[in-house]
């Protein structure tokens, strides 16, 4: 893992390591961040709009766009002003995807309003099919399901930590899971995220998603039904909306990582760094939930691990999404790749949407950590697994931590 931030760079196999900035990709980032004005809608309806052209804007139409990239982008003659007006040029999303070589995610007041939380589908990705040398290589026998268990409300008093990650693909509108982690470069003051990498990237055959934001203890009361319908975004997101100024994940999962299969999951984790919709009240994230875990990098071998507790927003069926759910179970191991790091492995009902959420577990010194992240799972649900976080997971969250470091 390099020292310097990782590069943000949309890279499949044959451009990894590219760093020309030409025309091309730059008017391909400026047409991306179009899109984040003109997305709307969710699953095929929302990517058919994407695809065929400009739709209404969501939103109060207010922008933030920082000046470094503005100041490129009309170095190109592209007049990011006027963006909201429409003009924009047709764009390939495929072509975005693979080229936008930087993270550009420009907050867009209003955008996650409680209809379209509601309405994010899960990815659909993640849930699918100290001395570590005996853990490595190998798969330990498929573990008995855990029922996932509903968490009681409200949440932030249960687990502050927890909430959820909305973001646009090309595919539509989306949802993960996330939790609230400790910021080692200003102690008490964390506004850092712990996530999948799935839920900020694409892996080996796409980029960065767009309009990424978090939301801690998403329906903080448990709120179902028609209550839900008619829910106040102060009821969905009692502590804000906070939307992602900076996001990172491991080299290997953008080189790696696909939808099914496991591929790259052992390195299926992210960093987001966030900033408060509507400038906030100058608290930080951690301030405002109350509450941040530490993260444990020195990953412990399956054997002196006694429990792990995963929770998340499962969004698949039979859940909606709407609510929060963790599962307890003793860890075995999965091994994808004999050469990768062997992944945690739980039993656990939970699907789709729960992807990204927080795995605790209990450290030497008798406080929780982060340990782990769900990432993959089989399709009829069951079990979970997670990546070990090792030097490569640290390496990526202290990048991020030192890039926000004394501001």
């Amino acid at each position: 893992m390099r020292s310097e931030p990782l590069s943000v760079a949309a890279r499949d196999e044959g451009v990894r390591g590219a760093r020309r900035r030409t025309s091309r990709m730059l008017t391909a980032m400026a047409l991306a961040s179009v899109l984040a004005l003109t997305a709307c809608g969710s699953g095929d309806a929302d990517a058919d709009a994407q695809a065929s052209g400009p739709a209404a804007s969501e939103g109060d139409g207010k922008i933030t766009i920082p000046d470094d990239i503005r100041d490129r982008l009309k170095e190109h003659g592209i007049d990011v002003d006027k963006w909201k007006n429409g003009a924009w040029k047709d764009w390939d999303r495929d072509d975005w995807l693979r080229e936008a070589q930087d993270y550009i995610n420009p907050i867009i007041e209003g955008l996650w309003d409680p209809d379209r939380m509601r309405r994010a589908e899960d990815p659909d990705r993640g849930v699918q099919e100290s001395d570590l040398s005996g853990d490595q290589g190998v798969t330990d026998p498929e573990p008995a399901p855990v029922d996932a268990k509903a968490v009681s409300p409200t949440y932030h008093d249960n687990v502050p930590e927890a909430g959820k990650v909305f973001f646009d693909s090309p595919e539509g509108t989306m949802v993960c899971s996330a939790t609230v982690v400790a910021d080692p470069a200003d102690p008490g003051r964390s506004n850092l995220v712990w996530t999948a990498g799935h839920c900020v990237h694409a892996g080996r055959s796409g980029g960065w998603y767009r309009n990424i934001a978090f939301v801690p203890s998403y329906n903080d009361q448990a709120l179902s039904g028609g209550e839900l319908a008619s829910a106040t975004e102060d009821e969905l997101a009692p502590y804000g909306v906070w939307w992602a100024d900076w996001a990172q994940t491991s080299d290997q999962w953008i080189a790696q990582g696909g939808p099914t299969g496991g591929v790259g999951a052992p390195y299926d984790f992210a960093v987001i760094h966030v900033t408060p919709e509507e400038g906030g009240t100058g608290k930080s994230l951690e301030e405002t939930v109350g509450s941040a875990l530490p993260v444990n990098f020195d990953a412990p071998a399956v054997a002196r691990v006694e429990s792990i507790t995963a929770s998340g927003y499962p969004a698949a069926a039979p859940f909606d999404g709407e609510s929060l759910y963790q599962c307890q179970d003793r860890p075995g191991r999965l091994s994808i790749t004999a050469s990768d790091p062997t992944m945690y492995r739980i039993g656990c009902t939970m699907t789709g949407g729960s992807s990204g959420g927080g795995w605790v577990a209990t450290g030497s010194d008798g406080e929780p950590a982060l340990v782990s992240n769900t990432s993959i799972g089989p399709v009829n649900a069951g079990w979970l697994a997670g990546p070990r976080l090792g030097q490569v997971a640290e390496g990526v969250y202290d990048s991020v931590s030192q890039k926000f470091a004394g501001q």
